[in-house]
């Protein structure tokens, strides 16, 4: 709110989530309002995307500027918030930053840099973010490899500590990277909150998302958004989420989650559909051993996808706490669809370790 305050703009603020009570609810207030800057996160996108894809056209507004926040959105549903919702008219802007920065850390600058679907930009004047591999060595520009994205220098909006734990402000944002914890030279403080990120050769950088929804398949790591991402490239699929699930023969395998846009029903051929996106975008090692196709995704309240209940399922360790959720009683549904297959193809997976289980019920903790 602080941000349009400071400008002596008009926020527009409602009660209620943005589909209710039907999904064009956003555009009339727009038309209505005269609204011309809309701020959401990909999260509302993709919920409107697949609640009312056709909305938009309905309502006469003109947005100028748009931003994507929060969290990675994948090319596909950018291009549909850019062509639908913004009329092909509106400047988006997808940023990279936390909360605890209170500012921008990549970013392009509206109408003076060119926009890249799924891509934050640059880093901010003064940032200077920089891709590094496990070990500490810088991931080289357009090399196509993903790693740990971290800021390598001090810059004004860089809060100072964790209220009464200095050593856990030490410990999440600078110990991965740090070598010498004596050192007074910033150079060997890398700034690391937890993101994974691909740089290309024009600078820009691709957040991935967290770090710890990483999928390891034969020791090779598969970022969930990039999985998710091919498969939103599948005409019929609405929103997308892949789990890790036991392999006794890799590891670890993917297993995908999808639910259909309106209108459109499970079957066999769209469970092919996923799998062929997923080859042909990202590769064989990366191919799901399972795709369910779901009626709903176990949500928060705000629409984020619970993935660890599906983890959970997925993997017959449990589904957790599902108390918070919007829609609780799509759990149900969903475990006796996927257990229930599960079972008559023989998957059922071995007893599972303690580390095992501790790594299900970790992944999608950020959710």
């Amino acid at each position: 709110m602080y941000g349009p305050l400071a400008l002596a703009a008009t926020s527009v603020v409602y009660e209620g989530v943005p589909t209710y009570p039907d999904p064009g609810r956003p555009w009339r207030i727009a038309e209505r309002l005269g609204v011309n800057i809309f701020h959401t996160a990909p999260t509302t996108i993709r919920m409107l995307r697949k609640l009312g894809p056709d909305e938009p056209k309905k309502y006469d507004y003109h947005f100028k500027h748009m931003t994507t926040v929060g969290e990675p959105i994948e090319p596909d549903v950018w291009r549909w918030y850019h062509q639908v919702v913004g009329k092909g008219e509106a400047v988006i802007v997808d940023t990279w930053w936390q909360t605890e920065n209170g500012g921008f850390l990549a970013t392009t600058m509206p109408a003076l840099m060119k926009m890249k679907p799924g891509s934050a930009g640059p880093g901010v004047l003064g940032v200077y973010p920089q891709i590094l591999d496990e070990t500490g060595n810088p991931v080289p520009a357009g090399s196509g490899k993903a790693g740990n994205i971290t800021i390598r220098n001090p810059w004004p909006g860089i809060f100072q500590t964790v209220y009464g734990q200095p050593e856990r402000f030490i410990e999440i944002y600078y110990k991965k990277y740090n070598k010498d914890s004596k050192s007074k030279d910033w150079h060997d403080w890398p700034y690391f909150a937890g993101d994974g990120a691909l740089q290309a050769e024009d600078g820009y950088f691709r957040i991935l998302g967290r770090v710890d929804d990483v999928i390891n398949v034969a020791g090779h790591r598969l970022g969930t958004k990039e999985l998710e991402s091919a498969t939103l490239t599948v005409e019929e699929v609405a929103e997308a989420a892949a789990v890790p699930v036991m392999d006794d023969l890799r590891g670890r395998a993917v297993e995908m989650y999808v639910a259909l846009k309106p209108g459109y029903k499970p079957s066999k051929q769209i469970e092919h559909k996923v799998a062929a996106a997923i080859d042909n975008l990202i590769g064989k090692i990366a191919r799901p051993k399972n795709v369910w196709i779901v009626p709903d995704m176990p949500k928060t309240r705000s629409g984020k996808i619970m993935r660890r209940v599906i983890a959970g399922i997925s993997n017959f360790t449990g589904t957790g706490d599902i108390t918070t959720l919007a829609n609780p009683e799509v759990v149900q549904t969903i475990q006796h669809h996927v257990q229930g297959e599960k079972v008559q193809r023989g998957q059922v997976p071995r007893e599972l370790s303690a580390q095992e289980l501790e790594e299900i019920k970790a992944f999608g903790k950020v959710d």
